[in-house]
């Protein structure tokens, strides 16, 4: 039996949460890899957040 976080506020499963700043390891793009195809998460000078195929 899988062992899911509960959000006690909605008693619903816990969306998964990542820092965009550690995904992109203090820089300011990185590679994202779903079913096989590469996608590339940046963050703006404004940041903002663009994920592009």
């Amino acid at each position: 039996m899988m062992s899911e976080k509960i959000d006690r506020n909605t008693a619903l499963p816990a969306i998964p949460q990542h820092s965009a700043q550690e995904l992109t390891q203090g820089g300011a793009t990185a590679q994202i890899v779903l079913n096989e195809q590469v996608y590339t998460l940046r963050i703006t000078r404004a940041g903002k957040l663009i994920l592009t195929k």
